[in-house]
């Protein structure tokens, strides 16, 4: 499987961890550890619990992701 290859979802941000990590819930009521991505951090994109974010998870590893996008 090329690394390409990520699943994308929608999901909301139910708690802020310590070192820029959430608790985000997933369509299908799973709980993951997410991180923000790079330009995210690069441009101070403020993520708070009950935003709307978009994830990408690893095929190989559906328990982490990486936030990039947060919803208007």
């Amino acid at each position: 499987m090329p690394k390409e290859d990520k699943i994308s979802l929608e999901a909301e941000v139910t708690e802020a961890l310590p070192d820029s990590k959430f608790r985000v819930k997933l369509p299908n009521n799973q709980e993951i550890i997410a991180y923000v991505s790079g330009k995210m951090r690069k441009f101070f994109i403020r993520i708070t619990p009950g935003d709307r974010v978009t994830v990408e998870l690893s095929p190989y590893d559906m328990t982490k992701g990486r936030i990039v996008f947060r919803q208007q």
